[in-house]
């Protein structure tokens, strides 16, 4: 339960890094989006370059909380990845100079299973410093990545670069009176894109597995991708995608792209062309050290304000090995406009025309029990205990989507990794803090042994929570989830703290 207990801990004082109100200006929260790099130590004298990539929100002068992600990229375990959150103290030496100390708690492995990463906790110290330049934040320092019931226990050099930018959050449900007005004050907004991926690989004869065998000729993935434009034109881009078929359960992907859009008919269709680098591997897909690219053309069709559908097609390789295949995908999204916020303390007048936005987070602790007798390929008797993040949208008070990254950290089933969307009904009961939530979610699931098939799973999940504040809740559920295809089938228990926030958006 460390591991819970270290990200409860995180949550509860990300509160303080949403935007303060007073009198006619909201203050902004400064945050940074940074890539890591360190050479990892396994056993036998292995080594594995270890890509990072943190979203860090200042909670004051010293303090910053988020979450990240780690993947394997140079050396031999492709597809090595874990999930997380991180923290965060910094220390300012000259004006352009600054120290800092973190701490990284997540879960996850492959490409070793849990020989490597044990049940797949993993926890990531570093100190360091770095300089401030018009370009961005350049750092460097030293790092050390334990796996406490694995066989990894690492210290290491690291460098680092980070992209400094502003948002506003609002603590809780703010209410649209609150910030109503008439004009949009000459502030320009920044325009983005979310959006559910379905994608299928379609992979030509002589492409080797893993295992030395052909490559099955296709794997269907299942994700989530985001776009920010920087312009009218140009954006960039990060997307995640995992195994759903195709015979690759536990392939997972997480890329980091840029593109340029073109109209093609006034305010309705686009084409937008992009390429992509990232992590990748697992499911017996050869993808050496774990670095993937790929080259994209799409059509976007509006459907509306804000929806919108997409196809696109391109091509995706591993330098290293001899995967290639052609990508098509399916996209349904949302776009939207958020403040686009430079200075310290925004005006409520510069506000005017965004509409408010709720949303919920919630730092999860699953654990699976047994349903099913070959639920698992090893370690049947032993349950699985998962650490993760649920996001949950409400379009309307009773109705919510959510989406959510849970891996494994305890259980011998390292490497396990799940990726669900879904949509749930939230209902407060007679007037009091209880409330209600009931929630139906599928995806893809793989690795870790557990016995998922071509890696399509769906889950249910009911229970009880309790409204604490304004903004903080904890949340009890019973669920069910199984596998499409496969033998997996585990009873679920959930237990989540969650933070109520506000989002500006038009």
């Amino acid at each position: 339960m460390f591991g819970v207990g270290i990200i409860l801990l995180l949550l509860s004082a990300s509160y303080h890094a949403a935007a303060e109100e007073s009198g006619a200006s909201i203050d902004s929260v400064p945050a940074k989006f940074r890539f890591t790099y360190d050479n990892v130590s396994l056993p036998a004298g292995e080594k594995m370059g270890f890509l990072g990539s943190t979203l860090l929100f200042d909670v004051n002068d010293w303090l910053s909380l988020g979450a990240g992600a780690y993947g394997a990229l140079v050396g031999q375990r492709g597809g090595f990845i874990t999930l997380g959150a991180a923290t965060e103290v910094r220390k300012e030496l000259l004006d352009h100079v600054e120290m800092n100390a973190g701490l990284f708690v997540g879960a996850g492995g492959g490409r070793g299973g849990f020989q490597l990463s044990g049940g797949g906790l993993m926890l990531r110290y570093h100190l360091g410093a770095k300089v401030n330049t018009m370009l961005g934040d350049f750092g460097a320092g030293v790092s050390y990545v334990d796996f406490p019931d694995g066989t990894i226990h690492s210290t290491q050099p690291y460098v680092s670069y980070e992209y400094p930018f502003s948002t506003l959050i609002g603590s809780g449900r703010k209410e649209i009176s609150e910030w109503e007005g008439t004009t949009l004050g000459g502030r320009h907004p920044s325009e983005q894109e979310f959006m559910t991926v379905f994608r299928a690989y379609k992979i030509p004869a002589g492409v080797l597995a893993d295992s030395g065998q052909p490559q099955h000729k296709s794997i269907q993935l299942m994700g989530i991708e985001w776009n920010n434009y920087l312009d009218d034109n140009v954006f960039l881009k990060i997307e995640s995608e995992g195994a759903m078929g195709g015979k690759s359960n536990g392939y997972m992907q997480i890329l980091f792209g840029m593109g340029y859009r073109f109209e093609l008919i006034d305010g309705s269709t686009w084409v937008k062309l992009s390429s992509s680098a990232g992590v990748a591997g697992g499911g017996d897909v050869a993808t050496g050290g774990g670095l993937i690219v790929d080259a994209v053309a799409s059509v976007q069709q509006r459907l509306s304000d804000h929806l919108f559908a997409e196809v696109s097609a391109g091509y995706v390789r591993v330098p290293e090995t001899t995967f290639k295949a052609i990508s098509l995908a399916g996209k349904l999204g949302y776009h939207f406009y958020t403040p686009d916020v430079r200075d310290e303390s925004v005006a409520l007048s510069d506000l005017a025309g965004f509409d408010t936005s709720y949303f919920r987070i919630r730092a999860t602790h699953q654990s699976y029990y047994k349903a099913a007798a070959n639920w698992r390929s090893h370690h049947a008797n032993l349950n699985v205990d998962l650490l993760g993040l649920q996001i949950d949208y409400f379009p309307h008070e009773n109705i919510y989507l959510t989406g959510q990254g849970i891996a494994a950290y305890k259980g011998q089933a390292g490497a396990y990794m799940t990726g669900l969307v879904g949509a749930g009904l939230h209902m407060p009961l007679f007037n009091t803090p209880l409330f209600v939530d009931a929630e139906a979610l599928v995806g893809a699931a793989g690795g870790g042994g557990l016995a998922v098939g071509s890696g399509l799973v769906w889950q249910a999940n009911a229970g009880l929570g309790y409204q604490l504040f304004d903004d903080f809740s904890l949340l009890a559920q019973y669920g069910y989830m199984s596998a499409i295809k496969g033998n997996f089938k585990a009873k679920v228990m959930t237990l989540s703290f969650a933070y109520d926030f506000t989002l500006f958006t038009k």
